[in-house]
């Protein structure tokens, strides 16, 4: 009998390591390739950095409360907040769907409507795509391309041992927005006849179906003169992230439970559906935000930024990714986020 390894066993990022391990770089313009938020080429005086994400209809979103305006602009910002997280700037897209014929062209004009939003507001240029048919749900596959100057690219792995780690806006938030959208779904396939309670969550359903790529981080922090060690995006929650971080560096880190960005709206629905609010700000995924290093000379630079909270520090690899609860006590880092082969 063939031996059989289930997917779930390795995990998305296991499977990329597992499927691209005989892969070379032959090509002197290759910088970095497979392992970062994008890959990195050599373009003489300036980097590219290429990357690209797919949404799957039933896997990623759900067309019963996902409407197809917000499904394109966030198949877009996905994209772009790979490109600022390293610490570059959106330039073009290309977008690939594949559609079955339940879906009329005043549909794919919503979907694109929404595509079109996203390109005017981070100022991109949709460059090209494939269309085709499916036979199952709707598939969008959306490529960026972006450019940074050859001294101010970041990395995952350039973070050293006792630098800050800082996260922007707020955790948790596009994690409870899907908890609300989930809940008003099994309501309404119980009785149709009842209207979706959606009063007072306006701020977490906006995270979870409109997200926003943090560009105006990229450009405050060369601002601030404040250059990232290292930097990742939250899309798979945050623990998950700096584990990524941590294993990119060869470090380990101290996260501080107290010094996690909540917002009220969250910590308030995340009571109500008995969740602990700072477990939803570490494992949630979605919020779209950036994890980044800062030199701890830099700090005083970005103090009392009401954008951006000081989490936590890098530690050397011995001393583990651990979390530090209210009571200080340390808690070594399970990443519980986003695993598609689970």
């Amino acid at each position: 009998m063939d031996n059989r390894t289930e997917l779930s066993e390795l995990g998305e990022f296991g499977l990329i390591d597992r499927l691209t391990a005989n892969f070379n770089q032959t090509q002197k313009s290759t910088i970095k390739g497979v392992g970062d938020d994008a890959a990195v080429i050599d373009c003489g005086d300036h980097y590219r950095v290429v990357t690209t994400d797919m949404l799957v209809e039933g896997v990623h979103f759900d067309l019963a409360y996902v409407p197809l305006k917000h499904l394109g602009y966030k198949a877009v910002v996905v994209n772009l907040s790979d490109i600022y997280a390293m610490n570059a700037d959106a330039c073009q897209i290309t977008v690939s769907i594949a559609v079955s014929n339940r879906f009329s062209l005043e549909a794919l004009e919503e979907l694109y409507d929404g595509i079109k939003k996203a390109c005017d507001l981070y100022q991109v240029d949709l460059v090209g795509g494939d269309t085709t048919s499916s036979l199952s749900g709707l598939v969008i596959s959306v490529t960026a391309i972006g450019e940074v100057a050859k001294d101010k690219i970041a990395y995952r792995s350039g973070g050293k041992e006792n630098e800050l780690l800082v996260v922007t806006g707020n955790l948790g938030a596009a994690f409870m927005g899907l908890q609300v959208l989930e809940r008003e779904k099994r309501i309404f396939i119980e009785n149709p006849q009842i209207q979706p309670a959606l009063e007072g969550v306006d701020f977490i359903l906006e995270r979870q179906l409109k997200p926003e790529a943090r560009k105006d981080i990229i450009h405050f922090l060369n601002d601030l003169g404040v250059l990232p060690t290292s930097m990742i995006d939250i899309s798979d929650g945050l623990v998950s992230e700096a584990m990524h971080l941590c294993k990119a560096g060869d470090l380990g880190c101290a996260i501080y439970d107290e010094k996690l960005p909540i917002d009220h709206e969250t910590y308030r629905v995340a009571r109500e559906f008995e969740l602990d609010p700072s477990t939803c700000a570490l494992n949630g995924g979605e919020d779209y935000e950036l994890l980044f290093s800062i030199k701890q000379s830099d700090f005083e630079k970005i103090k009392g930024n009401e954008f951006m909270t000081v989490i936590g520090h890098y530690t050397d690899k011995g001393s583990g990714m651990n979390v530090i609860d209210r009571a200080g006590v340390s808690v070594p880092m399970q990443a519980q986020g986003w695993n598609h082969f689970s």
